[in-house]
């Protein structure tokens, strides 16, 4: 469990980040909800989100963030190379928007991919302004717009990121 204090009246919101099974229906409706936005803001084809089944691929792990028992977020890391991930499917539920729901989840995703050893942390998001969000966070835990990265190819509707991870090892 990850205890951190709420920005809103400073409340101590307990935030509990799981790996989540994707069998629960707050979750299914949570990604449902996400690949619908998705197809509402960006061309059919500039919507790289992943859908359930892909979602439960081996070489994919999804969190789930609650709150007081309620589904607030998810997001997802694939591995797409020894030493190389892609977050996926990051999503804040609406009740939970500005609650630090999503920049938890990302700290969580960039130690996890620490743990697993990888250099390279990437992502693709839209161009749209409803991404603007998205690109802010990114970019406040030092992420950096890059070139297309694995089976990515230049999209308009596109912007990738990148990010090195150093790795520490105990003293």
């Amino acid at each position: 469990m990850l205890n951190v204090l709420s920005l809103k009246g400073l409340e101590e919101d307990i935030m509990d980040i799981r790996i989540d099974d994707l069998n629960g229906p707050e979750i299914k409706g949570l990604l449902q909800e996400h690949l619908n936005n998705m197809h509402e803001i960006s061309p059919p084809e500039s919507v790289h989100a992943l859908d359930l089944s892909a979602l439960k691929a081996p070489d994919v792990t999804l969190w789930s963030v609650w709150i007081e028992g309620e589904l607030a977020g998810c997001g997802a890391l694939k591995k797409i190379g020894p030493s190389h991930g892609e977050i996926k499917s990051m999503r804040t539920s609406q009740k939970h928007l500005r609650k630090g729901v999503a920049a938890n989840l990302l700290a969580h995703i960039l130690q996890e991919s620490r743990r697993r050893q990888y250099t390279r942390l990437s992502l693709e998001t839209g161009t749209e302004p409803e991404f603007q969000p998205a690109h802010r966070l990114y970019e406040r835990f030092g992420f950096e717009a890059c070139s297309p990265f694995g089976e990515y190819i230049e999209d308009p509707n596109s912007v990738f990121y990148t990010r090195t991870l150093q790795q520490f090892s105990p003293a």
